[in-house]
């Protein structure tokens, strides 16, 4: 049981350490943010906060809850709000405490490590088109609406369209060497996007596209994870083979359409699994068939091209690799995507929606293998 609050000055303190950092997600007193907070004789609170970089983006969000959180202290008859921004030294301090090491720490990939818990999805094609990218952000979206903390990386450097997708129009924050990454519908995203000018074209080559992602997953604070999405480019190439040397724990989602040539590429994508020694999670049929308005399908693409790619996989990997779902062809999720409000989010009655939310469900209760996790057993003593 926690000790009373003895002090006007301990109720301010308690106050201020309800109110999280919108970008962090942590305390703003435990960040080191609270420079001082003092009560005048007439009860107007006056608070020094240091925030981390000059132009912070979310500096009226801080305004309006530590307002709220301290006002509603007894006694307290007014909040005013001084902001400064925290030396180089204290930057470079708080770097070190959210990377949990010193201030001379290699960053490391945290979803690389032995004792990481987040499960790691490529959601992966064999060629573009087939709607990777729509799948990709309305299962960030659905995961994230199901309580689990989720990111997305936008790996697809060349085709980098995820921000759009997700209405994450902000821009990252550095602190030091640490990337902030925005947020939308509860979903942290980085995107390289994010880094270039207008629609400026990506025109790298493969130790530059290598670099991107290791950076994507080091540098960038994504905090406790439950699911970190990755929205790779079409087909079997740089970044898919980087991903497979940076992060080995990381797990296939092979999004296909129904016609023949589609499936016969995704299954040469999938087959990757093979030589990286990654397992195929499964296979999503997306644009399976259009619904008309007498309740009948018009399968515009064909059909059984999710199923012939995953009886494929299995028979290939040796391993069953099962048919997690078939997503209609459905005009609403082409808008909600423009719009930045996925579809799961904007019309979660319709079809796709409810198909997507499906998969989402079968990801979100997967098992959590035990390979290569400690079991904390010790022998018996004699």
């Amino acid at each position: 049981m926690s000790a009373p609050v003895s002090t006007v000055e301990d109720a301010i303190q308690a106050a201020l350490a309800t109110v999280n950092d919108p970008e962090i997600r942590r305390p703003i007193t435990e960040l080191g943010m609270v420079r001082s907070a003092t009560i005048g004789a007439s009860g107007v609170v006056r608070v020094e906060l240091l925030l981390t970089v000059a132009g912070c983006p979310l500096k009226d969000k801080l305004r309006t809850d530590i307002t709220t959180a301290v006002a509603a202290v007894p006694g307290v008859t007014g909040v005013e709000i001084d902001f400064g921004v925290m030396t180089p030294e204290q930057r470079q301090s708080l770097q070190s405490q959210l990377r949990g090491g010193g201030a001379t720490q290699e960053p490391v990939i945290p979803f690389a490590q032995p004792g990481s818990r987040t499960r790691v999805y490529a959601v992966a094609s064999g060629k573009g088109g087939v709607g990777k990218s729509s799948v990709t952000v309305n299962l960030a979206a659905a995961l994230a609406a199901r309580g689990l903390s989720v990111g997305v990386v936008d790996a697809d450097i060349y085709g980098h369209s995820v921000p759009r997708m997700l209405g994450a129009d902000g821009l990252p924050t550095r602190v030091e060497d640490m990337i902030m990454p925005p947020q939308s519908h509860g979903v942290k995203v980085i995107s390289i996007g994010m880094f270039t000018s207008g629609n400026a074209a990506v025109v790298w080559r493969g130790p530059m596209l290598h670099r991107a992602l290791q950076q994507f997953l080091a540098d960038v604070y994504w905090g406790d994870l439950d699911v970190l999405l990755l929205d790779l480019p079409p087909g079997t190439g740089d970044v898919a083979i980087s991903l497979a040397q940076l992060l080995p724990n990381s797990e296939i989602l092979i999004v296909t359409t129904p016609q023949t040539a589609a499936a016969e590429v995704a299954e040469r994508a999938g087959a990757i699994a093979l030589q990286t020694h990654q397992r195929v999670v499964g296979v999503i049929e997306n644009m399976s068939w259009l619904e008309l308005p007498d309740g009948s399908r018009m399968e515009i693409f064909g059909a059984g091209g999710g199923v012939a790619v995953a009886e494929s996989l299995s028979r290939t990997i040796g391993a069953q690799v099962p048919l997690l779902g078939q997503i209609p062809l459905d005009t609403r999720v082409r808008e909600a995507g423009d719009a930045g409000n996925p579809i799961v989010l904007a019309e979660p009655d319709s079809p796709a929606a409810q198909a997507l939310g499906t998969i989402a469900d079968r990801l979100a209760l997967r098992r959590e293998s035990l390979l290569g996790k400690p079991l904390g057993l010790k022998p018996a003593g004699r």
